[in-house]
């Protein structure tokens, strides 16, 4: 069984002293000597420069052994790769081919689907707008689309948003997800939901959905006027400098380095065609993105761009708004788990390594579509975030995110005890 290792903080504490000293934007490999960026970090302190770069070369070369072994045993075709610490990008990278018939290359500005890594997005907007008083999470479903109907009259009153981006509000599990996939506009699917009956009052039971979650992006362009692809790009993507992003089929077909997604059979990894599912609805899993941007977006998080909004803007998405039964997901046995929860368009996880060790929190979720596969977890108390995007549905999901957590503690434990040799 693969381990979710708490770091230590005198762990972390040498990261935070070695890389704050770098720029914001680190290289999509280890930074190489000659950099612009190395010679900056010389300047402010040649010892700590060093250091930063060899265990750059360090994380690149574990890395490298994990994800080109996992290639060789077939696990994988390819994988865009981010991992930031504090406000720098201590990682964004590929690993693998973009395309198992073709000899591109996976890096870090390559392009991959989200799937539902989509929802966080989502969520985010949601508390940013609501801390601007545009929208309130209490907001009821029908004051936006008064055509919606779940169950009856009473039942529909009680819907909020609320409800709607924590997977509560009484939906069968991946109801109208059938709808999603088959390209109907979300506006249509909100009038459908009278022909659905509730398995439980809203807030009461979690179930996890497309359809319904989507309505969340009906309610956002309903408050502001402005379409959810137009809040996301305006308010998060341009500023943040998130370049490869969009959330349409057309241009995803125009872009060059793109991952193409696989399917295994027979032990083989097969190529699939690009489809054009859920970009109907974009808040479900209509992203697309390089490790570039989603380090940019992990950094932004962990709240190292106050410009753009404040960490007390968007935490209230990462409030944990109902529980998990621990019914051995993937992610409920990474070891130290001890219970996970829902907020908006996020897993709430709880992890802690011993009795006497503090409890971490994870922002996490996993995402698929069209046969992409993958992982974002997100470290508030360590100032920490991992995402790995994968181009074939590959079981190395559901470890990734604590095997490299682990590697990143070892690299970094063990440079705590090692000498650089200045050069000469």
């Amino acid at each position: 069984m693969q381990r979710l290792k708490i770091l230590s903080g005198a762990i972390f504490l040498v990261v935070i002293l070695i890389v704050a000293t770098a720029s914001k934007e680190a290289s999509n490999t280890f930074i190489e000597p000659t950099s612009t960026l190395a010679s900056t970090v010389v300047i402010v302190d040649k010892a700590k420069a060093e250091r930063y770069l060899f265990q750059q070369k360090k994380l690149r070369d574990a890395l490298t052994t994990y994800f080109e072994k996992a290639i060789e045993t077939g696990d994988i075709v390819g994988a865009g790769v981010s991992i930031v610490q504090g406000d720098s990008i201590v990682i964004s990278d590929g690993f693998g081919k973009r395309s198992i018939k073709e000899d591109s290359r996976v890096n870090g500005e390559t392009v991959f689907r989200l799937g539902s890594l989509s929802k966080g997005f989502a969520g985010v907007l949601a508390a940013s707008l609501q801390s601007e008083g545009k929208l309130d999470f209490d907001d009821k479903i029908v004051t936006y689309l008064p055509e919606f109907q779940f169950g009856d009259d009473a039942n529909t009153q009680k819907i909020k948003l609320s409800h709607v981006l924590s997977h509560t509000s009484g939906a069968p599990y991946h109801s109208f997800t059938n709808l999603v996939e088959a390209g109907i506009s979300v506006s249509t699917i909100a009038t459908r939901f009278d022909e659905v009956t509730p398995i439980s009052e809203p807030g009461q039971q979690y179930s996890y959905q497309n359809a319904m979650f989507s309505l969340g992006q009906e309610v956002m362009e309903k408050a502001t006027g402005e379409h959810v692809k137009t809040l996301l790009t305006n308010r998060f993507f341009k500023p943040l400098g998130m370049s490869h992003m969009s959330m349409d089929h057309e241009s995803l077909l125009k872009e060059e380095n793109v991952a193409i997604p696989h399917r295994r059979s027979r032990n083989q990894w097969k190529p699939l065609p690009l489809t054009d599912k859920y970009y109907n609805a974009v808040v479900a899993g209509g992203i697309n993105a390089s490790a570039v941007d989603m380090a940019k977006w992990m950094r932004f998080l962990l709240g190292h761009n106050p410009e753009v909004s404040s960490s007390a803007a968007i935490h209230q998405a990462f409030e944990p708004v109902i529980s998990f039964k621990n019914n051995n997901k993937y992610y409920q046995r990474w070891e130290g788990h001890l219970k996970s929860s829902y907020g908006f368009g996020w897993r709430i996880h709880e992890y802690q390594e011993t009795e006497t060790s503090d409890i971490e929190t994870v922002w996490h979720h996993g995402g698929s579509v069209n046969n992409y596969r993958n992982e974002i977890a997100v470290f508030p108390k360590s100032d920490f975030g991992i995402c790995v995007l994968l181009n074939g549905n590959s079981k190395l999901a559901r470890t990734v995110i604590p095997d490299l957590y682990d590697i990143v503690k070892n690299v970094y434990a063990q440079k705590t005890t090692i000498e650089v040799v200045e050069k000469g």
